[in-house]
């Protein structure tokens, strides 16, 4: 309720969880898509910088209008199922393994930043 402005009516304990609630527990859905799916995206976005020529901070690399990096995206899109997803991986990052390192770039100056605010706080 601090930052998010929202709190319950009433005050509620773990017994109210309701794992129903989330569409993927009553649905079986699983959910392994979502954390590969992060993983990658950052892996994609700094693959595309990089065609894209950009050198700088990661979360500063815009490769909007771009040609290379278009194309490079647009081949990895057309071969669609036809090969194994590494060799796909490859083609567009240079690497055939999930890799945090992009995730961990891009998010390296809020962390730093982050780390100067609780400096001297007690977290969690």
């Amino acid at each position: 309720a601090k930052y998010q402005g929202v709190a319950p009516a009433s005050v509620r304990g773990e017994e109210f969880f309701d794992a129903g609630a989330k569409y993927h527990v009553p649905g079986n859905t699983p959910y392994t898509r979502y954390f590969l799916a992060r993983i990658l995206q950052f892996q994609f976005y700094k693959g595309l910088c990089d065609a894209s020529g950009y050198k700088g901070p990661l979360h500063q690399c815009s490769f909007y209008g771009n040609k290379e990096a278009g194309q490079k995206f647009w081949a990895m899109l057309s071969k669609g199922a036809s090969q194994p997803w590494q060799a796909t991986l490859k083609e567009i990052t240079g690497g055939d393994k999930l890799d945090a390192g992009p995730m961990i770039e891009y998010f390296t100056p809020v962390n730093e930043w982050l780390k100067q605010q609780n400096q001297g706080q007690m977290c969690g």
